[in-house]
């Protein structure tokens, strides 16, 4: 019964085979157990008969802890052992027992039971003894290893996990010797990162490599080393194999391999990181000089000052050789205006030309491709006229871009690079652009600032124009006034006057035909409805009724009656009072316009204000065919208006939609609370109006002939807005898509004050 164990010494083995020997004193079996209870494990004794079979001798007291089981349970049937012995170790066992039973060689073997706690690993050995009949004795020891094993385990999960990490690692990680720095091994991020496969760096310094760009960044690692034992993000810069530089943060700690110090570095590529830091630099220092120069084209109207210091700024911000301004000019065609420029290279201040065609191939580069960059002179094709400017400066580079005034090229922006090829970055490209912008705006401010000067010359001579003119006009406006109110006047009492006498003539002629009086010289004819009418013949007078004559009277008498059919008396009445009311509406209105609409508020209910005048309204509505759905509620709060004049509103507002629809219209009138304010909406199935209509439906104009709104209306509806505005309302109307029009008005609730 064989199982991984590690003897304790020959005295156990001696004490194990002492069991079966002549003499054995049973007193010695206490001092075995004492010895196998400090095991952890057991100590067993098993004898293998030729014919295969085996009897377990002796088994300690250890089983029940280990195997879980008796000691007697296993001496009974060796083979449950067998049974609790994990399948997957089942043939390394097997195996294990064969071969030592074959050779009589020590048997030595690990693996893993399982019981009714769990799995448990152990180890056994013993050593096999050949007896005199050809049985083979076994003594040895099985000890619980499952700690051992665990930590075994959990060590080599722990190694193989830090092999994946540094093998998976996106930063490059290296293993150098701490002395030389010979690489002793890397991952492959490094591999990418410098260039170099494996064969050629394992084993090699990086010195040898060349890859330390600096090689005081080594002495300063290593300082840092042996004051700290570790290092954790020092800039260095590196060189690739293909010669690119790079920039990595690196940490670093001191290791220990099979007693050789060693460096574990950690690089981290920031060479990118490194490049935006720089291009955020470089843009902050162009959005300063754009700022500045911005300040300086507004605080200043000195255009070569601000053109002499913007040069300045752009060379300094290029690091170029030479940066000028080239101007068009009316005398000869174009000239540098300021220059900055290194002593060592030529000056192209107040360098002119008055070369149409050399002009005209600038001006066509700079407005067709807004860039005219050349970064190796020698490398394009110019004309002979360029080539010779080119290098009669020696220019090597160039990089210009146009100030354009609106859409006319004014002049350039023109950077020179002349020790050498250049290559123009975007930002650089980026700069000059929005500089030629900013000059831009000087030159315009300037010129605008000469436009100014120029018409503030002639600005007091205009102002007297103007002033005299404006006398006029007043000394106008004045008269017009003066014949406005004389025309206000006149219609106020002249006509007011002659209009009102016709009516008191017609109305009580008709009231006495009603009537059937004879006296009045008025006589109805049958069923023609013909009245007889004496008018006065005299120019002075208004119209009015006169004694009549016998209708047996001459015709051409002058007192003669006039037979007037009834129809027309009606209609002269209605026109005489749409004239009425069109004046009365005149007179409101200017008297409005001069000292405001007079209001004579009160507390009024407006649930009750509104149930009265629909009744009031029932006689026009009936004559109109018209219906109206009333859905007020009662319970609405006070207002404090002027009950004559919402009266007034709402008959006019009725009266507008009755005029302009045909009879059998329906009317619904509702009213709600709303922030505050009380918001009445009358709503009708009638004709819908368009939207210019209404915008101006409440406006005071003169309307076209054939406006839906008469003249007579459009006064009205002007004073009813002017009516609700004055109690603090609003008023409008709504064209519905479906038909019909929704005016609606507003009211302030009354306060408790």
């Amino acid at each position: 019964m064989p199982v991984p164990c590690v003897l304790k010494g020959s005295r156990v083995d001696e004490t194990v085979k002492s069991l079966h020997r002549l003499g054995f004193q049973q007193e010695t079996i206490p001092l075995l157990e004492k010895i196998a209870a400090n095991l952890s494990g057991i100590i067993f004794q098993c004898l293998q008969q030729q014919d295969g079979s085996q009897v377990v001798l002796y088994v300690s007291s250890g089983c029940r802890e280990l195997y879980e089981l008796e000691p007697e349970v296993i001496q009974a049937n060796p083979q449950v052992l067998h049974k609790l012995i994990h399948p997957q170790d089942m043939t390394a066992f097997t195996e294990s027992i064969a071969v030592a039973a074959a050779t009589v060689t020590p048997w030595r073997w690990e693996g893993r039971i399982i019981t009714s706690s769990g799995i448990k690993w152990l180890q056994g050995a013993s050593q096999l003894e050949r007896q005199a009949n050809g049985d083979i004795l076994w003594d040895g020891l099985i000890i619980d290893i499952t700690d051992r094993k665990q930590t075994e385990i959990s060590l080599q999960n722990l190694a193989l996990k830090y092999s994946k990490a540094f093998s998976c690692s996106p930063d490059p990680i290296t293993i150098s010797t701490l002395t030389e720095g010979r690489l002793i091994e890397f991952n492959d991020s490094f591999v990418q990162l410098s260039g170099y496969e494996r064969d050629e760096a394992i084993g090699r310094t990086a010195l040898e490599l060349n890859i330390w760009i600096n090689k005081s960044d080594r002495i300063r690692l290593l300082q840092q080393l042996q004051t700290n034992k570790v290092v954790r993000n020092l800039e260095c810069k590196y060189r690739r194999k293909c010669g690119k530089l790079i920039t990595a943060l690196l940490s670093a700690e001191i290791i220990d391999l099979d007693g050789i110090p060693c460096l574990l570095a950690v690089h981290h590529d920031i060479t990118e990181r490194k490049q935006v830091e720089a291009q955020l630099r470089l843009s902050a220092q162009r959005d300063r000089l754009l700022a500045e120069t911005l300040v300086r084209i507004r605080s200043s109207l000195n255009l070569k000052k601000i053109l002499q210091t913007t040069v300045t700024e752009i060379r300094q911000f290029l690091q170029v050789d030479r940066v000028f301004i080239g101007l068009k000019d009316p005398q000869v065609g174009a000239k540098t205006v300021v220059e900055s420029v290194d002593p060592n290279y030529p000056s192209v201040l107040n360098w002119q030309s008055d070369d149409e065609s050399c002009l005209q191939e600038l001006k066509t580069q700079l407005t067709t491709n807004r860039v005219r960059l050349f970064e190796d002179i020698s490398q394009i094709t110019l004309s002979p006229k360029l080539l010779a400017h080119y290098e009669q400066f020696q220019t090597k580079a160039a990089l210009a871009v146009p100030i354009m005034v609106g859409d006319e090229l004014f002049g350039a922006v023109i950077a020179n690079q002349c020790s050498g090829p250049r290559h123009w970055q975007p930002i650089e490209i980026d700069l000059l652009q929005q500089m030629s912008e900013q000059l831009a705006i000087a030159i315009k401010q300037v010129q605008l600032y000469h436009e100014l000067a120029q018409l503030n010359s002639n600005l007091e001579r205009q102002v007297e124009e103007r002033t005299t003119q404006l006398q006029q006009k007043m000394q106008e406006l004045e008269e017009t006034q003066r014949i406005k109110d004389v025309v206000l006047h006149t219609i106020a009492h002249d006509l007011r006057t002659s209009v009102m006498g016709n009516l008191m003539v017609l109305k009580n002629l008709l009231k006495s035909q009603e009537l059937g009086t004879e006296d009045t010289g008025t006589r109805r004819h049958g069923d023609t409805g013909d009245v007889s009418v004496q008018l006065s013949a005299s120019p002075c007078l208004p119209l009015s009724a006169s004694p009549c004559l016998p209708l047996s009277a001459s015709p051409s008498s002058p007192s003669s009656p006039i037979p007037v059919s009834y129809s027309i008396i009606e209609r002269m009445i209605q026109g005489n009072d749409r004239q009425l009311g069109m004046i009365d509406s005149l007179l409101e209105i200017h008297s409005c316009k001069k000292q405001g609409i007079v209001l004579h508020r009160e507390m009024v209910p407006f649930s009750e204000l509104l149930q009265t005048i629909s009744k009031n309204l029932q006689p026009m509505l009936s004559q109109n065919q018209a219906n109206l759905t009333n859905l007020v509620p009662e319970d609405l709060p006070l207002v404090m208006a002027d009950k004559t004049k919402l009266q007034k509103v709402l008959v006019n507002l009725f009266t507008y939609s009755l005029q302009n629809n045909p009879p059998g219209l329906n009317f619904t009138l509702k009213a709600t609370v709303e922030n505050g304010m009380i918001r009445t909406e009358i709503k009708d199935n009638g004709v819908p109006v368009n939207k210019q209509e209404c915008d101006r439906l409440f406006d005071l104009y003169v309307r076209h002939p054939q406006a839906p709104c008469s003249t007579d209306i459009g006064l009205k509806m002007y004073l009813c807005r002017q009516s609700l505005q004055a109690h603090g309302g609003d008023l409008g109307v709504i064209s519905n898509r479906k038909g019909g029009l929704t005016f609606w008005f507003t009211l302030p609730l009354a306060t408790p004050s």
